[in-house]
C-alpha cells in the first residue's frame, strides 16, 4: 500500500504548497482522493502514471478539494483516454462538472460515470475482489464524506509441510487457501486448520478531511492501519473549529488514540502557520505514532 501526497494544505494554492489531493495505490488499484487545483501538475511532477486512475473520490464540493477535477477530466480527453472513469462525490458533482464541459464544448470521448452520494450513514460505494471502499460521514459546513479503503480478505497461507505429508495434489492448493477441507482417496477428511496458517491481516486506509472532532466515527476507524486526519489548526486557534468545521492536531491525535489506529498522518494545514512541525509536536504529545503529510511525500505501508 502506497500513499502519494500531492497536496495537503487548506484554502488557496500557493507557490510552494497545494490544496488537498492524494493517490492511494492498494492491491493494484490507483485511487485519486480529492482533486484540488494543480492536481494534474503534481501528478506529472511526481511521475505518477495517472492514466491508471479509474476511480476518483471527492469528499465535498469546496474548491480546495474539487477545482482541479474538470481540468484533469479535460486533459484525459486531450490525451485520447479510452478507459472509463468513475467519479464518486456529493450530489451536485455531476452538474458541476458537466456544466463546465458543456459550456466549453469539451465533452469526453471516454465513458464518464458519476456516483452521487447523499447518504448520511456509512455505505459501501465500491467493491471488487481486491478492495472495499466505504464512506465515513464527516461533520463539516457542507455535506462531506471521508473514505475507508480496506483490502479484501486474503487467502490463508499454505502449510506446505502438512500438505506434502498427506501427499495432496497441487490441484487442491487454491481451494485449500480459500478455506476448504480436503477429502483423500481413502475417504479421510483433512481439516483445513491442519493445512493452513492464518492469512496476513488486511491493510486499511482511512481518509478524513474536512471535519470537526467527532467521536461517533470512532467505530468506523477502529484499528485501521493508517489514518489521515485533517489538522487545520493548532490549539491556539481551537476556538475556530466549531465555526469552520475543522480540527486541531491534538484532536486528530485524540481520535487516533481512541480508535487505536496504527499510524496517524496529519494534513490540511492552515497556511497561517509558518512551521508545520508545530502540528507534529502537539499531536505527538497524545499519539506518538504520528507523521506529517507534505506535498510530494510518499508513504509506504
Amino acid at each position: 500500500m502506497t500513499l502519494h501526497i500531492l497536496g495537503c494544505y487548506s484554502a488557496t494554492p500557493r507557490i510552494l504548497t497545494n490544496p488537498t489531493a492524494q493517490v492511494l495505490e492498494i492491491n493494484n488499484h490507483m485511487f485519486l482522493i480529492d482533486c484540488g487545483e494543480g492536481t494534474q501538475v503534481q501528478l506529472r511532477k511526481h511521475k505518477i502514471k495517472f492514466f491508471r486512475i479509474k476511480h476518483i473520490f471527492i469528499s465535498h464540493l469546496h474548491g480546495d478539494h474539487v477545482y482541479g477535477l474538470v481540468g484533469l477530466i479535460s486533459t484525459f480527453k486531450m490525451l485520447k483516454r479510452e478507459a472509463p472513469l468513475h467519479v464518486y462525490g456529493p450530489k451536485g458533482i455531476k452538474e458541476l462538472i458537466t456544466l463546465q464541459l458543456k459550456l466549453s464544448n469539451a465533452w469526453t470521448d471516454y465513458p464518464l460515470h458519476f456516483h452521487e452520494l447523499e447518504n448520511k450513514d456509512s455505505e459501501i460505494i465500491f467493491e471488487d475482489e481486491k478492495v472495499i471502499v466505504r464512506t465515513i460521514p464527516l461533520q463539516h459546513r457542507i455535506y462531506c464524506n471521508g473514505f475507508l479503503f480496506t483490502e479484501a480478505s486474503k487467502d490463508k497461507k499454505l502449510n506446505l509441510n502438512a500438505v506434502l505429508n498427506y501427499n495432496i495434489d497441487k490441484a487442491y492448493y487454491n481451494s485449500i487457501k480459500k478455506g476448504k477441507n480436503v477429502t483423500l482417496e481413502s475417504g479421510q477428511v483433512i481439516s483445513n486448520k491442519e493445512l493452513t496458517f492464518a492469512p496476513e491481516p488486511s491493510k486499511s486506509y482511512a481518509f478524513c478531511s474536512d471535519t470537526k472532532y467527532d467521536e461517533t466515527k470512532i467505530p468506523l476507524l477502529k484499528k485501521v492501519s493508517v489514518l489521515y486526519h485533517e489538522s487545520t489548526f493548532l490549539e491556539s486557534h481551537a476556538h475556530l473549529c466549531e465555526f469552520t468545521g475543522h480540527s486541531t492536531a491534538k484532536q486528530a491525535a485524540k481520535m487516533a488514540k481512541k480508535a487505536q489506529v496504527s499510524r496517524l498522518i496529519l494534513g490540511h494545514y492552515s497556511t497561517r502557520y509558518g512551521d508545520i512541525n508545530l502540528f507534529l509536536h502537539e499531536a505527538k504529545s497524545i499519539f506518538e505514532q504520528t507523521e506529517l503529510a507534505e506535498d510530494g511525500k510518499r508513504f509506504e505501508f
